[in-house]
Protein backbone atom coordinates (compact mmCIF):
# COMPACT_ATOMS: atom_id res chain seq x y z
CA UNK A 1 0.00 0.00 0.00
CA UNK A 2 2.84 2.40 0.87
CA UNK A 3 4.50 1.68 -2.48
CA UNK A 4 1.26 2.38 -4.32
CA UNK A 5 0.75 5.61 -2.41
CA UNK A 6 4.28 6.74 -3.19
CA UNK A 7 3.76 5.95 -6.84
CA UNK A 8 0.59 7.99 -6.95
CA UNK A 9 2.51 10.89 -5.50
CA UNK A 10 5.11 10.40 -8.20
CA UNK A 11 2.61 11.28 -10.94
CA UNK A 12 4.13 13.64 -13.50
CA UNK A 13 3.66 17.32 -12.90
CA UNK A 14 4.21 20.02 -15.82
CA UNK A 15 4.79 21.14 -20.08
CA UNK A 16 3.84 19.18 -23.96
CA UNK A 17 1.26 12.50 -26.61
CA UNK A 18 6.88 4.74 -26.45
CA UNK A 19 7.38 0.57 -26.17
CA UNK A 20 10.59 0.66 -24.34
CA UNK A 21 10.82 -2.79 -22.81
CA UNK A 22 14.57 -2.71 -23.15
CA UNK A 23 14.71 0.65 -21.41
CA UNK A 24 13.36 -0.93 -18.22
CA UNK A 25 16.43 -3.16 -18.09
CA UNK A 26 18.67 -0.12 -18.36
CA UNK A 27 17.14 2.04 -15.61
CA UNK A 28 19.47 2.58 -12.69
CA UNK A 29 18.34 1.53 -9.21
CA UNK A 30 17.83 4.70 -7.21
CA UNK A 31 15.68 5.78 -4.32
CA UNK A 32 12.08 6.74 -4.98
CA UNK A 33 11.58 10.45 -4.37
CA UNK A 34 8.29 11.45 -2.73
CA UNK A 35 8.01 15.22 -2.45
CA UNK A 36 4.66 15.02 -0.64
CA UNK A 37 1.97 17.64 -0.30
CA UNK A 38 2.93 21.31 -0.45
CA UNK A 39 0.74 24.03 1.04
CA UNK A 40 -0.28 26.81 -1.34
CA UNK A 41 0.63 30.39 -0.32
CA UNK A 42 -1.96 32.05 1.90
CA UNK A 43 -2.23 34.95 -0.56
CA UNK A 44 -3.68 32.75 -3.32
CA UNK A 45 -7.32 33.74 -3.85
CA UNK A 46 -9.95 31.82 -1.90
CA UNK A 47 -12.21 31.49 -4.90
CA UNK A 48 -15.73 30.10 -5.27
CA UNK A 49 -14.45 28.86 -8.67
CA UNK A 50 -16.77 30.92 -10.81
CA UNK A 51 -14.01 31.79 -13.28
CA UNK A 52 -15.95 34.48 -15.15
CA UNK A 53 -16.76 36.20 -11.87
CA UNK A 54 -13.13 35.89 -10.75
CA UNK A 55 -11.98 37.60 -13.95
CA UNK A 56 -14.45 40.45 -13.41
CA UNK A 57 -13.35 40.93 -9.80
CA UNK A 58 -9.67 40.90 -10.76
CA UNK A 59 -10.25 43.43 -13.55
CA UNK A 60 -12.12 45.74 -11.16
CA UNK A 61 -8.97 45.79 -9.02
CA UNK A 62 -6.58 46.30 -11.93
CA UNK A 63 -5.41 42.69 -12.00
CA UNK A 64 -5.73 39.58 -14.14
CA UNK A 65 -6.42 35.94 -13.28
CA UNK A 66 -3.79 33.21 -13.13
CA UNK A 67 -5.14 29.66 -13.04
CA UNK A 68 -2.67 27.32 -11.34
CA UNK A 69 -3.34 23.65 -12.16
CA UNK A 70 -1.58 21.31 -9.73
CA UNK A 71 -1.71 17.84 -8.25
CA UNK A 72 -0.74 16.68 -4.79
CA UNK A 73 2.75 15.22 -4.62
CA UNK A 74 3.87 16.96 -7.81
CA UNK A 75 7.60 17.73 -7.43
CA UNK A 76 7.55 20.47 -10.06
CA UNK A 77 4.59 22.09 -8.30
CA UNK A 78 6.57 21.90 -5.07
CA UNK A 79 9.51 23.60 -6.76
CA UNK A 80 7.24 26.33 -8.13
CA UNK A 81 5.82 27.01 -4.66
CA UNK A 82 9.05 26.64 -2.69
CA UNK A 83 11.61 28.12 -5.09
CA UNK A 84 9.56 30.72 -6.97
CA UNK A 85 6.69 31.82 -4.75
CA UNK A 86 9.05 32.41 -1.83
CA UNK A 87 11.09 35.08 -3.66
CA UNK A 88 10.08 38.61 -2.76
CA UNK A 89 10.18 40.02 -6.32
CA UNK A 90 8.10 37.18 -7.71
CA UNK A 91 5.56 37.32 -4.88
CA UNK A 92 5.20 41.10 -5.15
CA UNK A 93 4.79 41.03 -8.93
CA UNK A 94 2.34 38.14 -8.81
CA UNK A 95 0.17 39.82 -6.19
CA UNK A 96 0.37 43.13 -8.04
CA UNK A 97 -0.69 41.75 -11.40
CA UNK A 98 -2.76 38.63 -10.66
CA UNK A 99 -5.35 36.86 -8.58
CA UNK A 100 -4.03 33.30 -8.40
CA UNK A 101 -6.60 30.50 -8.29
CA UNK A 102 -5.48 26.93 -7.59
CA UNK A 103 -7.21 24.11 -9.49
CA UNK A 104 -6.62 20.46 -8.54
CA UNK A 105 -6.42 18.63 -11.87
CA UNK A 106 -7.97 15.54 -10.21
CA UNK A 107 -10.33 17.46 -7.93
CA UNK A 108 -14.10 17.17 -7.61
CA UNK A 109 -14.96 20.71 -6.55
CA UNK A 110 -17.49 22.43 -8.77
CA UNK A 111 -16.16 24.98 -11.26
CA UNK A 112 -18.19 27.35 -13.38
CA UNK A 113 -16.05 27.59 -16.49
CA UNK A 114 -15.59 30.39 -19.00
CA UNK A 115 -18.73 29.31 -20.86
CA UNK A 116 -20.77 29.32 -17.67
CA UNK A 117 -20.99 25.52 -17.48
CA UNK A 118 -20.77 23.71 -14.15
CA UNK A 119 -18.02 21.07 -14.24
CA UNK A 120 -15.65 19.40 -11.81
CA UNK A 121 -12.06 20.55 -11.42
CA UNK A 122 -10.83 17.43 -13.22
CA UNK A 123 -13.21 18.00 -16.13
CA UNK A 124 -12.17 21.66 -16.24
CA UNK A 125 -8.51 20.59 -16.41
CA UNK A 126 -9.32 18.04 -19.12
CA UNK A 127 -11.23 20.62 -21.16
CA UNK A 128 -8.23 22.96 -20.84
CA UNK A 129 -5.97 20.15 -22.12
CA UNK A 130 -3.81 20.18 -19.01
CA UNK A 131 -1.21 17.48 -19.66
CA UNK A 132 1.47 18.59 -17.21
CA UNK A 133 1.55 20.16 -13.77
CA UNK A 134 2.12 22.83 -12.91
CA UNK A 135 0.22 24.46 -15.77
CA UNK A 136 -0.40 28.19 -15.54
CA UNK A 137 -3.08 29.89 -17.62
CA UNK A 138 -2.74 33.68 -17.53
CA UNK A 139 -6.01 35.24 -18.65
CA UNK A 140 -6.94 38.69 -19.90
CA UNK A 141 -9.84 40.84 -18.72
CA UNK A 142 -11.82 39.50 -21.70
CA UNK A 143 -11.32 35.87 -20.65
CA UNK A 144 -8.75 35.31 -23.39
CA UNK A 145 -5.49 33.46 -22.93
CA UNK A 146 -2.56 35.86 -22.66
CA UNK A 147 0.04 33.18 -21.93
CA UNK A 148 0.09 29.48 -21.17
CA UNK A 149 2.95 27.87 -19.24
CA UNK A 150 2.98 24.08 -19.49
CA UNK A 151 5.31 22.96 -16.72
CA UNK A 152 7.89 24.50 -14.43
CA UNK A 153 9.62 27.76 -15.27
CA UNK A 154 12.78 28.78 -13.44
CA UNK A 155 12.42 31.95 -11.31
CA UNK A 156 13.93 34.25 -13.95
CA UNK A 157 11.64 32.97 -16.71
CA UNK A 158 8.58 33.09 -14.45
CA UNK A 159 9.36 36.67 -13.46
CA UNK A 160 9.65 37.54 -17.15
CA UNK A 161 6.24 35.94 -17.77
CA UNK A 162 4.71 37.96 -14.92
CA UNK A 163 6.04 41.20 -16.39
CA UNK A 164 5.00 40.23 -19.91
CA UNK A 165 1.36 39.51 -19.05
CA UNK A 166 1.07 41.88 -16.10
CA UNK A 167 2.14 44.80 -18.28
CA UNK A 168 -0.20 43.61 -21.05
CA UNK A 169 2.50 43.09 -23.65
CA UNK A 170 0.89 40.06 -25.31
CA UNK A 171 -0.61 42.28 -28.02
CA UNK A 172 2.73 43.90 -28.83
CA UNK A 173 5.09 40.95 -29.30
CA UNK A 174 5.25 37.21 -28.77
CA UNK A 175 6.56 35.96 -25.44
CA UNK A 176 9.45 34.19 -27.19
CA UNK A 177 10.56 37.52 -28.67
CA UNK A 178 10.18 39.21 -25.30
CA UNK A 179 12.46 36.62 -23.67
CA UNK A 180 14.99 37.07 -26.45
CA UNK A 181 15.19 40.79 -25.71
CA UNK A 182 16.12 40.13 -22.08
CA UNK A 183 19.73 39.73 -21.04
CA UNK A 184 20.93 36.26 -21.97
CA UNK A 185 21.72 33.85 -19.12
CA UNK A 186 25.38 32.74 -19.24
CA UNK A 187 25.60 29.51 -21.20
CA UNK A 188 27.98 27.68 -23.52
CA UNK A 189 27.01 29.91 -26.44
CA UNK A 190 26.89 27.06 -28.94
CA UNK A 191 24.58 24.36 -30.22
CA UNK A 192 25.61 20.92 -29.02
CA UNK A 193 25.92 18.20 -31.67
CA UNK A 194 24.59 14.65 -31.20
CA UNK A 195 25.14 11.55 -33.33
CA UNK A 196 21.39 10.79 -33.40
CA UNK A 197 20.46 14.12 -35.02
CA UNK A 198 19.43 13.83 -38.65
CA UNK A 199 21.47 15.81 -41.15
CA UNK A 200 20.06 18.54 -43.44
CA UNK A 201 18.34 19.11 -45.75
CA UNK A 202 15.20 18.70 -43.64
CA UNK A 203 11.97 17.54 -45.23
CA UNK A 204 9.60 17.23 -42.27
CA UNK A 205 6.69 16.19 -44.42
CA UNK A 206 8.65 13.19 -45.68
CA UNK A 207 9.92 12.34 -42.19
CA UNK A 208 6.37 12.37 -40.86
CA UNK A 209 5.48 9.44 -43.10
CA UNK A 210 8.35 7.19 -42.10
CA UNK A 211 8.13 4.24 -39.74
CA UNK A 212 9.53 6.12 -36.74
CA UNK A 213 7.75 9.08 -35.11
CA UNK A 214 9.33 12.50 -35.55
CA UNK A 215 10.92 14.34 -32.62
CA UNK A 216 11.42 18.01 -33.44
CA UNK A 217 13.81 19.68 -31.00
CA UNK A 218 14.13 23.47 -30.84
CA UNK A 219 17.16 25.01 -29.12
CA UNK A 220 19.25 28.17 -29.15
CA UNK A 221 22.92 28.93 -28.52
CA UNK A 222 22.47 30.81 -25.25
CA UNK A 223 20.56 28.22 -23.23
CA UNK A 224 21.59 26.70 -19.91
CA UNK A 225 18.75 24.18 -20.00
CA UNK A 226 19.89 23.06 -23.46
CA UNK A 227 23.39 22.54 -22.11
CA UNK A 228 21.98 20.40 -19.27
CA UNK A 229 19.91 18.39 -21.74
CA UNK A 230 23.03 17.47 -23.73
CA UNK A 231 25.51 17.25 -20.88
CA UNK A 232 23.35 15.09 -18.65
CA UNK A 233 20.06 13.69 -19.95
CA UNK A 234 21.15 12.81 -23.49
CA UNK A 235 24.16 10.96 -22.09
CA UNK A 236 22.02 8.52 -20.08
CA UNK A 237 21.75 5.07 -21.65
CA UNK A 238 18.02 4.79 -20.86
CA UNK A 239 17.39 8.12 -22.63
CA UNK A 240 19.44 7.08 -25.64
CA UNK A 241 17.52 3.80 -25.77
CA UNK A 242 14.31 5.80 -26.06
CA UNK A 243 15.78 8.13 -28.67
CA UNK A 244 16.38 5.20 -31.01
CA UNK A 245 12.61 5.05 -31.55
CA UNK A 246 12.57 8.49 -33.23
CA UNK A 247 13.74 10.48 -36.20
CA UNK A 248 15.28 13.45 -34.38
CA UNK A 249 15.61 16.86 -36.04
CA UNK A 250 17.24 19.64 -34.05
CA UNK A 251 16.64 23.25 -35.12
CA UNK A 252 17.96 26.58 -33.92
CA UNK A 253 14.78 28.57 -33.24
CA UNK A 254 16.44 31.80 -34.45
CA UNK A 255 18.23 30.45 -37.53
CA UNK A 256 17.38 30.83 -41.22
CA UNK A 257 17.95 27.11 -41.84
CA UNK A 258 15.86 26.15 -44.90
CA UNK A 259 13.45 23.23 -44.60
CA UNK A 260 10.17 21.75 -45.79
CA UNK A 261 7.47 21.90 -43.12
CA UNK A 262 4.87 19.24 -42.25
CA UNK A 263 2.50 20.54 -44.95
CA UNK A 264 5.17 20.49 -47.67
CA UNK A 265 5.82 24.25 -47.68
CA UNK A 266 9.25 25.82 -47.94
CA UNK A 267 10.15 27.74 -44.78
CA UNK A 268 12.97 28.34 -42.29
CA UNK A 269 13.63 27.12 -38.77
CA UNK A 270 12.96 30.61 -37.43
CA UNK A 271 9.63 30.95 -39.20
CA UNK A 272 8.57 27.42 -38.26
CA UNK A 273 9.35 28.11 -34.60
CA UNK A 274 7.21 31.22 -34.76
CA UNK A 275 4.30 29.45 -36.46
CA UNK A 276 4.45 26.63 -33.87
CA UNK A 277 4.51 29.18 -31.03
CA UNK A 278 7.81 27.98 -29.60
CA UNK A 279 8.37 30.13 -26.52
CA UNK A 280 10.81 28.03 -24.48
CA UNK A 281 14.03 26.17 -25.21
CA UNK A 282 14.62 23.35 -25.29
CA UNK A 283 11.19 22.43 -26.65
CA UNK A 284 10.47 18.90 -27.88
CA UNK A 285 7.57 18.38 -30.27
CA UNK A 286 6.51 14.80 -30.97
CA UNK A 287 4.69 13.81 -34.16
CA UNK A 288 3.22 10.53 -35.29
CA UNK A 289 2.08 11.31 -38.79
CA UNK A 290 1.12 14.88 -39.57
CA UNK A 291 -0.42 15.64 -36.18
CA UNK A 292 1.47 16.85 -33.13
CA UNK A 293 1.00 14.34 -30.30
CA UNK A 294 2.53 16.17 -27.36
CA UNK A 295 5.25 18.69 -26.61
CA UNK A 296 7.50 19.50 -23.66
CA UNK A 297 8.24 23.16 -23.11
CA UNK A 298 9.48 23.49 -19.55
CA UNK A 299 12.35 22.35 -17.34
CA UNK A 300 12.28 18.56 -16.96
CA UNK A 301 14.51 15.84 -15.58
CA UNK A 302 15.35 12.56 -17.31
CA UNK A 303 12.52 10.35 -15.98
CA UNK A 304 9.85 12.66 -17.32
CA UNK A 305 11.53 13.19 -20.69
CA UNK A 306 11.93 9.43 -21.09
CA UNK A 307 8.28 8.94 -20.10
CA UNK A 308 7.08 11.36 -22.76
CA UNK A 309 9.18 9.50 -25.33
CA UNK A 310 7.79 6.18 -24.16
CA UNK A 311 4.25 7.55 -24.33
CA UNK A 312 4.64 8.40 -28.01
CA UNK A 313 6.88 5.55 -29.22
CA UNK A 314 4.66 2.87 -27.68
CA UNK A 315 1.54 4.40 -29.19
CA UNK A 316 -0.01 4.64 -25.73
CA UNK A 317 -1.31 8.12 -26.51
CA UNK A 318 -3.88 6.57 -28.86
CA UNK A 319 -5.72 4.87 -25.99
CA UNK A 320 -4.43 6.82 -22.96
CA UNK A 321 -5.25 10.51 -23.49
CA UNK A 322 -4.36 11.42 -19.89
CA UNK A 323 -0.58 11.49 -19.81
CA UNK A 324 -0.52 12.00 -16.04
CA UNK A 325 -2.14 8.63 -15.44
CA UNK A 326 0.19 6.99 -17.97
CA UNK A 327 3.32 8.20 -16.22
CA UNK A 328 2.05 6.98 -12.84
CA UNK A 329 1.40 3.54 -14.34
CA UNK A 330 4.86 3.52 -15.92
CA UNK A 331 6.45 4.27 -12.55
CA UNK A 332 4.40 1.45 -11.02
CA UNK A 333 5.59 -0.99 -13.69
CA UNK A 334 9.21 -0.09 -13.02
CA UNK A 335 8.72 -0.42 -9.27
CA UNK A 336 7.06 -3.81 -9.68
CA UNK A 337 10.19 -4.99 -11.50
CA UNK A 338 12.39 -3.81 -8.65
CA UNK A 339 13.53 -0.66 -10.43
CA UNK A 340 13.35 2.39 -8.18
CA UNK A 341 12.82 5.76 -9.84
CA UNK A 342 14.36 8.99 -8.65
CA UNK A 343 12.68 11.75 -10.63
CA UNK A 344 15.40 14.28 -9.77
CA UNK A 345 18.25 12.28 -11.29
Amino acid sequence: MLVKLSLLLLTFCLSFKFTAVNAVENVTDVDLANPGYVEKPAWFKNSFLDIREDIQEAAANGRRVMLYFYQDGCPYCARLIQDNFTQRNIVEKTRKYFDVIAINMWGDREVRDLAGNKVTEKQFAKDARVMFTPTLLLLTEKSQLALRINGYFSPDKLEAALDYVGQKMEGKLAFRDYLQKLAAVPASGKLQAEDFFLKPPYDLQSLNHREKPLLLLFEQKQCQDCDELHGNIFKRKQTRAQLRHFNVVRLDMWADTPLIDMQGNKTTAKDLARSLNIKYVPSMLFYDGAEEVIRTEAWLKSFHIESVMDYVASGAYRTRPEFQRYIADRAARLEAQGVHVDIWK
